[in-house]
């Protein structure tokens, strides 16, 4: 095999054993996720001072009734933002600069991993009833 070939082999191997390694945990999703359990639930459709969140993967935002959002929640939501992983993993590291001036009180997580772990405990909350 050509040298360059391993090398790009070796390469590509590398990246996903780390891929793997890495890989969002749910489990630890839910643990990091006691930090928002004072305003959010996570697994009904139960608002408190935020909305509740089961669910969330996916839907637009400022979408659960009965919740009343920031003008500038339902300007995002007018500007067509949805709340996947990646607006959800931006949201999560800061929530005020992903949508300025949103009432959330909350300075965001402090890495990725728990932002990705977060992001698949809330996946598993939609199929639970």
């Amino acid at each position: 095999m050509h040298k360059a070939a391993r090398t790009g082999l070796c390469a590509l191997a590398l990246v996903a054993l780390a891929s793997s390694a890495q890989a969002a945990d749910a489990g630890k999703g839910k643990r990091v996720y006691q930090k928002c359990v004072a305003c959010h639930v996570a697994d009904r459709e139960t608002n408190r001072f935020g909305p509740h969140l089961k669910g969330v993967v996916g839907r637009p935002a400022a979408q659960v009734p009965d919740y009343k959002y920031s003008q500038a929640m339902k300007d995002a939501a007018a500007g067509g933002l949805v709340w996947d992983d990646a607006a959800l993993s931006a949201f999560l590291s800061s929530p005020k600069k992903k949508v300025p001036g949103t009432s959330m009180r909350f300075f965001g997580l402090w890495t990725q991993a728990e932002i990705d772990d977060v992001i698949a405990y809330l996946k598993t909350t939609a199929q639970e009833e």
